[in-house]
């Protein structure tokens, strides 16, 4: 990454950066205090991963495309990888091993394939982190989940400080995540400064849900409406039946759009030419019809299962790349229009 100064730009970014690292502190402070009961295990040794350090390349997929200068800095979080795993010594540990190559591959499959389309024409970073195993989420314990997800939000915190200290900050950026990855998001966008705003793109948040009050705790989640409003947030998770939706992931969720035909309501949309997809607009996810899903087994017995949650990013990829530069543009295209004003 190239590092940028810009005038005017390093007050508030000192200023940013300031209210990242406060709450990355606060983030490693609280979790060893306000454990769930539920999490609290006797005889159990307890394993916590090294941080990584982010100005070192090793933590970092990237890839540079944009050569025009007329695309966006992509700044995408991985999902689950890894389970519960034990060290030599016997130690159980609960997260991914950034300093661990296999972990680090693990994450590349997918995050390689992501870049593949929303790293076209892009600047594309994306940050190794300590993510929770998937045992964590199997647990289906909101209050488990969040008390873990801790540890690797405050690695998503101090790759976005990285991110932010070493791009240029006149230009617009995406931000995206997965199953996990998308709960880092939405974390994200609650925590970032409302100065960030006006400079981001969209935010594409792939397999998780966004609730009523996360829309509470922030102006800077505002559901996208079509296919090309500016400094939304595109959310969906895809079900065969509203009887299967899965809530640790996927409810209550307070908006949905049919990555499709970019509707919100229950209009349907053909894709691939065999499956209909439509919003259901009481409980704010995708029904499919005409799609299996049999290529992704079921993941514990509560993912796969009557919801499609592992096809999220890869379905609809076709129609996520156009998207994605259609909603550059459109950046572009009004900035623009604000310069002649």
């Amino acid at each position: 990454m190239k590092t940028y100064f810009w005038n005017g730009w390093s007050t508030r970014l000192t200023s940013m950066l300031f209210f990242f690292f406060t709450l990355s502190g606060i983030l490693s402070f609280t979790s060893c205090n306000d454990q769930p009961a539920s999490d609290s295990e006797e005889n159990v040794w307890i394993y916590v991963p090294k941080a990584p350090d982010y100005s070192d390349p090793t933590f970092w997929y990237t890839r540079e495309a944009d050569s025009t200068g007329t695309g966006a800095d992509v700044f995408y979080l991985v999902s689950t990888w890894e389970t519960e795993w034990k060290t030599a010594d016997g130690a159980l540990c609960r997260y991914a091993d950034v300093y661990n190559e296999q972990h680090r591959a693990d994450m590349t499959k997918e995050i390689s394939r992501i870049a593949d389309y929303m790293g076209i024409g892009n600047n594309f970073y994306s940050p190794f982190y300590r993510h929770m195993a998937i045992d964590t989420w199997a647990t289906r314990n909101e209050d488990t989940i969040n008390y873990r997800f801790q540890l690797p939000m405050s690695d998503v915190l101090d790759a976005f400080n990285r991110f932010l200290q070493q791009r240029d900050p006149e230009r617009p950026f995406i931000l995206a995540g997965f199953s996990q990855g998308g709960k880092c998001v939405v974390e994200l966008l609650k925590a970032m400064p409302e100065e960030l705003h006006p400079y981001l793109v969209a935010a594409y948040v792939l397999g998780y849900k966004v609730t009523p009050d996360d829309l509470r705790a922030t102006t800077n989640i505002q559901g996208a409406q079509d296919s090309t409003d500016i400094g939304v947030t595109i959310c969906y998770n895809s079900v065969s039946d509203v009887r299967y939706i899965q809530p640790v992931v996927a409810e209550p969720c307070a908006i949905c759009i049919n990555p499709v035909n970019w509707r919100t309501d229950a209009t349907p949309a053909t894709l691939h030419d065999t499956i209909t997809v439509t919003v259901s607009p009481e409980h704010h996810v995708l029904v499919l019809q005409g799609y299996s899903g049999d290529e992704y087994h079921p993941i514990r017995d509560f993912l796969n299962v009557g919801d499609f949650h592992s096809c999220e990013p890869w379905l609809y990829q076709d129609c996520l790349k156009q998207n994605i530069q259609t909603r550059i543009r459109e950046y572009y295209r009004k900035a623009k229009n604000e310069v002649r004003r």
